[in-house]
């Protein structure tokens, strides 16, 4: 394995994150910050509990989610669109570098950008809103795990894209409503029975649901289901990377 390679793009792709401080590090956080000052202090304070978690500690899993899904895709996607658009990408492709030590290079940078917000905002959250965790270990290897997966969704995102308003259409038209519906904001339990049926569709249900329970231990559906479900997405997102750099999809054109 090329160790000096994985460094390489590694080191590149977060020494931007820490050139862009503003935009890829406070401007998440400040954001969560508000939803916890508006739903967590102010309206959680006036709300009754939900399965015995006041509200404020109960959407803390969800924002966690919200941000690391929508950051961990937009970064691994901006990180390999890039050189795809500078031309760069081709200097890498004809480099002794392998595919897997490519994807682990990009995905790798992008899983620890989202991990590290995911912990600042969990430590942010001490300032509103007191809560405990039950699971630990459990909650950071979701963490770590659902980084990974939608960093390598994004991955496959920015290959796909042809432009720079694609990158946007996954992230912010498709992942950040599927987050706000999928149990982010409330129980899955609190709604009617059909729309109950119909949420179970949502893929983001399980991984809300799975990082909830490594807080609370309470959880809207099976935590065995979820880690299936997470798992299987993962599957599918290294089959399809496999595929792009067998095929050379839009790489090699």
């Amino acid at each position: 394995m090329n160790l000096h390679a994985i460094r390489a793009i590694y080191t590149f792709e977060m020494a931007r994150t820490w050139r862009t401080l503003m935009q890829s590090i406070a401007s998440p956080v400040i954001s969560t910050s508000l939803y916890f000052v508006v739903f967590g202090s102010a309206i959680g304070s006036r709300m009754v509990s939900i399965e015995g978690i006041s509200y404020g500690a109960f959407i803390i899993p969800g924002l966690i989610m919200l941000t690391v899904l929508t950051e961990s895709t937009s970064n691994a996607a901006f990180g390999i669109y890039f050189p795809k658009f500078t031309g760069t990408i081709y200097e890498v492709l004809s480099a002794p570098v392998s595919p897997f030590e490519i994807v682990i290079g990009y995905v790798g940078a992008a899983a620890s950008k989202s991990v590290i917000l995911g912990v600042i905002i969990l430590v942010t959250a001490r300032f509103f809103i007191d809560f405990e965790i039950a699971h630990p270990l459990w909650m950071a290897i979701f963490l770590v795990l659902t980084a990974v997966t939608f960093s390598l969704f994004g991955f496959i995102i920015g290959i796909w894209a042809e432009g720079f308003e694609k990158l946007q259409i996954v992230p912010m038209m498709i992942l950040t409503p599927l987050t706000f519906l999928g149990g982010s904001f409330y129980s899955i339990n609190m709604l009617p029975p059909v729309w109950q049926t119909v949420t179970l569709f949502n893929p983001v249900v399980y991984l809300v649901s799975v990082f909830r329970w490594s807080f609370y231990g309470v959880a809207d559906v099976s935590v065995g289901l979820s880690i299936a479900m997470t798992l299987g997405f993962l599957a599918l997102c290294l089959t399809a990377v496999w595929w792009i750099f067998k095929t050379g999809y839009r790489l090699k054109a």
